[in-house]
This record gives C-alpha cells, sequence and structure tokens, in this order.
C-alpha cells in the first residue's frame, strides 16, 4: 500500500499521532467497502455514503500532513490522484445504485 511507506518515513510523534489517523481511516474506508458488498440494496446504499464520507476526512488529514509539510508534495500528489480516483468509483458504484433504486410514489 501506497501510504504506508510513507507512514514509515514519518518522524515517530507524528506517526504516531496524525499518520494513525490516516491509517486507522484507510482501514474504516477498506472495512466499509467490504460491508457494502454484502448489504441488500437499499442499505448498501447508505454504506456506500459513508464510505464516501470517511473518504472525506481521509482527504482532509491528508491535507493536514501536507500542509505539515510530513509529506513531500510529489506523494501528497500522487496520494491524492488515487484517493480521487477511488472517490470517483465509490461514487458511480453509489448512483449505479440509486438508478436501480423503484421511484418515490
Amino acid at each position: 500500500m501506497f501510504w504506508l511507506a510513507l507512514h514509515r518515513n514519518l518522524p515517530k510523534v507524528e506517526r504516531l499521532g496524525i499518520g494513525n489517523k490516516i491509517e486507522q481511516n484507510f482501514l474504516a474506508v477498506l472495512e466499509l467497502t467490504f460491508q457494502s458488498a454484502y448489504l441488500p440494496l437499499e442499505p448498501k446504499i447508505v454504506s456506500i455514503a459513508k464510505t464516501i464520507s470517511r473518504m472525506d476526512v481521509l482527504k482532509f488529514f491528508i491535507q493536514l500532513a501536507w500542509e505539515s509539510k510530513l509529506l513531500p508534495t510529489e506523494k501528497y500528489s500522487e496520494l491524492t490522484l488515487k484517493l480521487g480516483e477511488i472517490g470517483r468509483m465509490l461514487g458511480g458504484w453509489k448512483k449505479g445504485l440509486e438508478t436501480k433504486l423503484p421511484p418515490n410514489k
């Protein structure tokens, strides 16, 4: 995982603080995505929305680490591109599921 290499290079105090916060959010995104795959349609949409929200929190903490000069700009750029792609996939998944919902009466 791309983040793990960056995490190892953080100073110890930051690795145990913001670094762990970022790692926990990465793991939460993975867990929520995995759980979403096995849910029925409507709960799946809600779960994917939670995953997207968690991605936003993850991106916030990564930006905070970059602004604190804990991440080099080129690594930050690469990481945000990857997260953007994941976000688009999650958004597409959610949108595709929403089209399968029956119309409201």
